[in-house]
């Protein structure tokens, strides 16, 4: 059986963001119930509940392992159950959090090429001692099996280009590079090797496109890119200069976002994640949550779990 938690379900500075003083971070800071605080994105995932797998590295690890407890240490002064990571782009916020897991634990580090390369290209990952951490390429369309602490894991995933772009740091000047489906960002699908459950995950993706629209038909689960509400939200609030789609992210709402693509999907459970902290469906009694949900989508946060 597949079991999922969500580590984490903001995007990048998390919900509130340290620096956002916007009155939806503010009511969140205070603990207001109708603005739950998140961490940025990141999955656990298991087929047997022995080996787990992190779905990307966000940098609030640490406190995100410390909040999930099947992710605690079990055996011995030091051990962990997390047998690998996977990781869908080389965003600052998907990498980073692999620096607290420089500890001497040993694990499978899951990657497409482009990242891989970035990885290797920067020095400070070199705290990943090759002899504790094995990085392993992830073939777009071919279906890898997830190797567990000892043996089987019972867990594999397949990964395929999205419609994305390169992370900002690797822009040059500045310059838009455009939307790509050059492998820059990945979607994952988990399998269970043993009972055939599946679920999609994919965290950012800039537009819905034919081949993705006939992956995902009829899926059981899918996490999908909740980054913004509307491609131009923080253009409109002052609080930056770039559109959704500039960024690599599809919006929820429009004729194109993400809510009126997976309309005729048949997908049984939709989970938007990556959720920016200027997105209105984080307030839990706002009328743009209302709608996404009317519409058969639930917000993701962090510690929610679902089984397959």
């Amino acid at each position: 059986m597949l079991h999922a938690v969500v580590l984490g379900a903001a995007a990048g500075g998390g919900f509130p963001q340290w620096n956002s003083n916007a009155p939806a971070c503010r009511e969140a800071r205070r603990g207001s119930p109708r603005a739950r605080a998140r961490t940025q994105a990141s999955l656990a995932v298991s087929a047997n509940d022995r080996d787990w797998f992190l779905l990307n590295a966000s940098p609030d690890l640490r406190l995100q392992i410390e909040a999930t407890p099947v992710l605690h240490p079990r055996n011995g002064l030091r051990s962990s159950p997390i047998a690998g990571v996977v990781v869908t782009g080389g965003d600052v916020d998907a990498i980073a959090g692999l620096l607290h897991l420089r500890e001497h634990h040993r694990f499978t580090l899951y990657a497409p090429r482009p990242v891989l390369d970035v990885i290797a290209a920067n020095p400070i990952f070199g705290v990943l001692a090759p002899d504790y951490v094995d990085k392993r390429e992830v073939p777009l369309g071919e279906i890898r099996e997830l190797a567990g602490a000892s043996g089987d894991s019972g867990l594999a995933v397949r990964g395929f280009a999205v419609p994305g772009k390169v992370p900002l740091y690797l822009e040059e000047g500045g310059r838009d590079p455009g939307v790509s489906e050059a492998g820059d960002a990945i979607g994952l699908e988990l399998i269970d090797t043993a009972k055939g459950g599946r679920f999609f995950f994919i965290p950012g993706c800039a537009r819905m496109t034919e081949p993705l629209r006939q992956r995902l038909a009829g899926s059981s689960l899918v996490f999908f890119d909740g980054t913004l509400w509307r491609d131009d939200e923080m253009i409109r609030m002052g609080i930056g200069d770039k559109t959704g789609r500039r960024m690599g992210h599809i919006s929820m709402s429009g004729d194109e976002g993400a809510i009126a693509s997976f309309r005729d999907l048949g997908v049984q459970r939709r989970v938007f994640i990556h959720i920016n902290n200027s997105n209105p469906v984080l307030l839990e009694d706002s009328p743009e949550r209302r709608i996404a949900e009317t519409a058969g989508w639930e917000i993701a946060y962090d510690g929610m779990e679902v089984r397959l």
